[in-house]
């Protein structure tokens, strides 16, 4: 059994090369991706390294493909673990690195954006999700920070949860194009958009396209050097047992 870890659009695309398989289980972290897979068997539940190695053996699993978001961090080392742990074959798809721009900020790390935004002054429109909204509410000072947020309960919830006010919540779900973008920055008439380096699947590239036409400053959160493959293709021909 091939083990698929969701939670990226290219986990659908994907899916949808290797239909005509069954030898193959999707797992998600959360019920909203469940519209995305009809027609697929998934599991659905967020998984500790413990969790992985039951799931495994559970499973029957012989092959890891990990196509989770670049910035799940503690998934990716757990599955890697697992993989390890039990002698079966791992295959991490990687997302290219968005290309820098010369008007932007690009840091590291969150830590390193925190510390950023910490001293910056007027209004911000954040694109990174709602994980992190908590970090970012303690340094907010007088600025005005927006959140654009999945459109789900947990979301909301979670902004809820540090305070954040309704008009400061923006709760869509994308990929968003330039003009899209350009549009909803221009409303709230914000200094700075952060975001993840999320690649141009994540929409980062339309993303600081966006600001560049509109003389906003991106700032963007850096991530971790991966090993791993960033073609799908060649991901399905090793599934496939072609490579």
């Amino acid at each position: 059994m091939i083990w698929i870890i969701g939670g990226t659009s290219e986990a659908r695309e994907l899916i949808d090369k290797i239909r005509d398989l069954d030898d193959y289980i999707v797992t998600i972290a959360t019920d909203d991706g469940k519209e995305f897979l009809k027609g697929t068997k998934f599991h659905v539940g967020r998984m500790d390294y413990n969790n992985m190695l039951d799931f495994i053996t559970q499973n029957n699993v012989n092959m890891i493909v990990d196509l989770s978001h670049p910035y799940a961090k503690k998934v990716t080392q757990n599955a890697k673990k697992a993989a390890n742990e039990k002698g079966i074959k791992y295959i991490r798809y990687i997302r290219k690195k968005a290309l820098s721009t010369p008007k932007g900020i690009y840091l590291n790390s969150f830590e390193e954006a925190y510390d950023y935004i910490a001293n910056i002054k007027g209004d911000v429109f954040f694109t990174t999700g709602s994980k992190n909204i908590g970090d970012f509410e303690k340094i907010r000072s007088k600025n005005r920070f927006i959140y654009r947020v999945l459109p789900t309960i947990e979301s909301i919830k979670i902004c809820k949860e540090h305070g954040v006010n309704m008009k400061d919540i923006v709760a869509v779900l994308g990929p968003f194009s330039i003009e899209y973008n350009k549009a909803m920055f221009k409303e709230y008439n914000v200094d700075y958009v952060v975001m993840k380096d999320s690649g141009k699947e994540g929409g980062t590239l339309n993303k600081i396209k966006a600001c560049e036409e509109l003389d906003i400053k991106p700032i963007i959160i850096g991530r971790d050097e991966e090993e791993g493959y960033h073609n799908l293709d060649f991901i399905e021909k090793i599934i496939r047992g072609n490579i």
